[in-house]
């Protein structure tokens, strides 16, 4: 009986936690691999401990012979680059992958918006409490910043949490 009360409590807990999603963190129906590949820099983000601190900070993704996607995320903290390597598999949704940089641990890394020339893009999570703004150059015009921020808005994430990240 105990167990089957414990059990009753951890699945109640369990379908709560996924009901209190706040966001739409639906991916793009399309996604170019290749095209989106390369070296991306991170124009603004949540605070997250992982790069907390961390400016000039980068994300670069290349194809393994595998299939999966290397990724490659630096940046400097107190001077001194740091990098955490990692990979990516890819999933039935096209713009939805599963990233890892600890083992057998996975998240979702979900491409919710992506300019038609993949100049810049908006990555989300699982959760509500990952967002990254993410540029193929350093800077952004004050039009696309625009863009994304009334796409994040739309989607109903908090914006005023955004730290922007020094590049230059």
């Amino acid at each position: 009986m105990k167990r089957f009360v414990l059990f009753t409590m951890l699945a109640g807990i369990l379908a709560s936690c996924n009901s209190t999603l706040s966001v739409d963190n639906t991916p793009v129906a399309h996604l170019d691999l290749n095209r989106y590949l390369g070296e991306w820099y991170e124009i603004a983000r949540f605070d997250h401990r992982f790069e907390r601190g961390m400016e000039h900070t980068k994300a670069s993704y290349a194809l393994n012979e595998d299939g999966t996607v290397r990724v490659i995320n630096s940046g400097i903290k107190n001077g001194k680059l740091k990098e955490a390597k990692g990979k990516a598999k890819l999933t039935d949704a096209p713009a939805l992958l599963r990233v890892s940089f600890f083992g057998p641990f996975y998240g979702d890394y979900r491409v919710m918006l992506l300019d038609k020339d993949y100049r810049y893009a908006l990555i989300g999570s699982g959760s509500d409490d990952y967002l990254w703004i993410l540029s193929r150059t350093p800077k952004l015009s004050e039009n696309d910043i625009i863009t994304i921020l009334e796409e994040a808005r739309r989607r109903r994430y908090d914006i005023g949490r955004l730290l922007w990240v020094k590049q230059e």
